[in-house]
């Protein structure tokens, strides 16, 4: 698909460049925005190239690939996060494949470009090390999921991280759109019809409940006790 030019002030626009410090119009020429079709493949394992993508708009995901060919979800991304940082630093092949759930719009921003930016500005600098600092501490806790925890309680685990409080569900949480059984399944490592039985248990207890649109956790507070005791009792 063919890249467009940008206008003048546009990066502006990117949450992750607002209020820098620093002029950004001089960079503008040097990056390019472009729209992608669902289904496309923005980034994918190995690829050697080390451009940043911001996404303006849309929804993609992130997978990654064992040498088996397994696929497991590392997650989601929608407007106004963005991709390809760490090969942008550190100039190795792509770890991971990015394959858009939307139709949307992304800047890309070359390697050089990023770094820049980042070496340019001690705001945004800072707002990279949060960054990478926060995944490293997400993906330790998955780690440490998956390496203590059984496929029930790392299920409750995920559940309660997609889920969003719901308005005026006293105490409940909502995954809205409901997730599908195989993407649970990929992203707990895990086959689609072992998170089919848990889900039909979870109803049966009245943890869980389906309605148009959403799947509703009638007890975070209860999945939460759980999966701690889970991990204090491996502990």
């Amino acid at each position: 698909m063919e890249a467009r030019r940008v206008t003048t002030g546009r990066l502006a626009t990117i949450p992750f460049f607002k209020e820098p410090g620093i002029e950004l119009s001089a960079y503008e020429t040097r990056c390019h925005w472009r729209r992608f079709d669902e289904n496309e493949v923005l980034v994918d394992y190995d690829d050697v190239s080390t451009d940043v993508y911001f996404l303006a708009s849309g929804e993609v995901r992130i997978l990654n690939r064992s040498q088996s060919g397994k696929e497991v979800i590392l997650g989601e991304m929608r407007g106004g996060a963005f991709f390809g940082e760490l090969a942008a630093l550190d100039g190795i092949g792509r770890s991971a494949n990015v394959t858009a759930l939307t139709r949307g719009e992304v800047c890309v921003v070359p390697a050089p470009v990023f770094r820049q930016i980042i070496f340019a500005s001690e705001a945004i600098a800072d707002r990279l090390f949060r960054l990478l600092a926060k995944r490293v501490r997400e993906l330790n806790t998955r780690l440490m999921e998956h390496a203590l925890l059984d496929l029930r309680h790392r299920l409750y685990a995920e559940l309660l991280r997609l889920s969003v409080p719901r308005a005026g569900g006293d105490g409940e949480r909502v995954v809205t759109p409901p997730p599908y059984h195989h993407v649970l399944a990929a992203r707990i490592g895990c086959r689609r019809e072992q998170v089919t039985r848990e889900f039909t248990v979870m109803a049966a207890d009245g943890l869980i409940d389906r309605t148009r649109g959403a799947l509703v956790i009638r007890r975070p507070d209860l999945l939460e006790a759980r999966v701690a005791e889970a991990l204090r009792e491996d502990n």
